[in-house]
């Protein structure tokens, strides 16, 4: 009897839990005004779209004093989280200029041409895609855009797919998985440094104007607000900077750098990932970014020596090796423990004020030509009424100061400062890359005497000292 009866205890306290997790979950969002923002975000945490829409949102929720709450779901969920209140706004790239729709758009933020990728050549007009297999996500800008072209081109057909990222379905087309999927311009780009096969496209000639989405019974106070929010940080500059921040990297390498790259995260980086980890420790900077600004320094070469005579795996010149305490630069840990260092060292030598990503981005350009030369280009964007403290604009600088009506005027002289540009742009792709890889794709290896290792392509590499 008393099992019979302990079993109905249990059974009652599984079914009580059961209906308290449904309520919590389907439970409306808290009025936003009580602190929280729920916001709806793209289905990939790790996708650079989602981390772009998420600084967006928090921007604004700090904008009115909120808190923002993070909600990933797939597009198709978006609109029902919406209409039932579960989230009060979806910040996840929506197409805003889609046939008419349950949802209420915000103000438009980036406008971006939709086009076909495919496995091998692209079809070269719209009706040749009705002889492919083109699979899109359900309810995404791209279905959207798809559903537009379908009003004058019926015969039009695709496939939808569920529980997946555009990133996820852009890795089966070059993987060979899927024949043909559609992706904005910025999706495309980002997913050729990781498969440079992604080569040819098809435009679509339909660009979506991408917006937040409201319910259609939206509190008006937050629809406005939104507005308000997008028309001043398209005029004081914030929005481009986002823009810049986030896929203003994108196309910089040749396809067969990408490959090398990719292939030498699964070979060589593995031999020194705990000695860029040991460093990230010391100096608060990941060891994405250190083992990036490696990789662009020496291709993980600790016996890299260019022809101005910096050396070793950061490739530093003697006075910065002195300065940094280095005895041996072709020291690999010493090395990157150094380099790290004089990194975090840079950092710190520009004002605080400055948002720390562009302290970072100006740190790596005094990194490659000097700090006095960095100061230089920031008198130049002061003296052409840009932002001194916004990488964005002090690289519009940089390369002036190599031409004499500049670098003339300039107190630390003349400078290559074209070369720091590329530096930088480069080392936030490769930091992009690796920041976007699986783990597992990046294993830790037992560390070992560096002459007991098999590397490739070790030796003298050119650089841009």
């Amino acid at each position: 009897m008393r099992k019979v009866l302990s079993w109905k205890i249990i059974t009652f306290i599984i079914i009580g839990i059961g209906l308290w997790v449904t309520f919590m979950v389907t439970r409306p969002a808290p009025d936003w005004h009580k602190g929280e923002l729920f916001v709806a975000l793209p289905p990939s945490e790790l996708d650079v779209d989602a981390k772009f829409e998420l600084e967006l949102a928090t921007l604004f929720a700090q904008r009115l004093h909120l808190k923002v709450k993070p909600v990933t779901m797939d597009y198709d969920q978006i609109a029902q989280a919406l209409a039932t209140h579960k989230v009060h706004m979806a910040a996840a790239g929506l197409r805003s200029n889609s046939s008419p729709s349950a949802l209420r758009f915000g103000t438009s933020y980036q406008t971006l041409s939709e086009q076909v990728i495919c496995n091998d050549k692209p079809p070269k007009r719209l009706k040749d895609l009705n002889k492919r297999s083109l699979a899109v996500i359900a309810e995404s800008s791209q279905e959207n855009a798809l559903r537009t072209l379908a009003e004058h081109q019926p015969d039009l057909h695709w496939d939808v797919r569920h529980q997946l990222s555009v990133p996820d379905l852009l890795k089966e087309v070059a993987e060979g998985k899927t024949d043909c999927t559609v992706a904005n311009e910025e999706q495309i780009a980002t997913a050729r440094n990781f498969y440079p096969q992604l080569d040819d496209v098809f435009d679509l000639n339909t660009q979506s104007h991408l917006a937040w989405g409201f319910a259609s019974d939206v509190d008006s106070e937050l629809f406005n607000a939104a507005s308000d929010f997008f028309e001043t940080i398209k005029k004081n500059g914030t929005l481009a900077l986002l823009i810049d921040r986030h896929y203003g990297h994108n196309e910089r390498l040749e396809s067969v750098d990408a490959v090398a790259f990719v292939s030498k995260t699964r070979t060589v980086l593995p031999h020194f990932k705990r000695w860029f980890e040991e460093a990230a420790t010391l100096t608060g900077i990941e060891w994405q970014l250190l083992a990036a600004l490696a990789y662009q320094e020496s291709h993980w070469d600790p016996l890299a020596t260019s022809y101005t005579h910096v050396r070793g795996m950061m490739m530093l010149t003697d006075d910065t090796a002195d300065r940094m305490n280095l005895n041996d630069r072709l020291d690999a840990h010493d090395s990157i423990i150094a380099g790290a260092k004089y990194l975090q060292l840079l950092k710190e030598s520009l004002p605080d004020r400055i948002d720390d990503k562009e302290r970072t981005w100006m740190a790596l350009a005094a990194y490659n030509q000097g700090m006095g030369h960095l100061e230089d280009a920031r008198v130049l964007a002061v003296k052409s009424n840009l932002n001194p403290d916004v990488w964005s604009d002090v690289r519009k600088m940089m390369p002036l100061l190599s031409r004499p009506a500049f670098f003339e005027q300039a107190k630390h002289g003349q400078a290559r400062g074209g070369e720091a540009v590329i530096l930088v742009e480069t080392v936030r792709l490769y930091y992009d890359m690796l920041n976007r890889l699986a783990p597992e794709e990046i294993l830790h290896l037992p560390t070992a005497p560096f002459l007991g290792l098999h590397l490739p392509q070790l030796g003298q590499i050119p650089s841009l000292h």
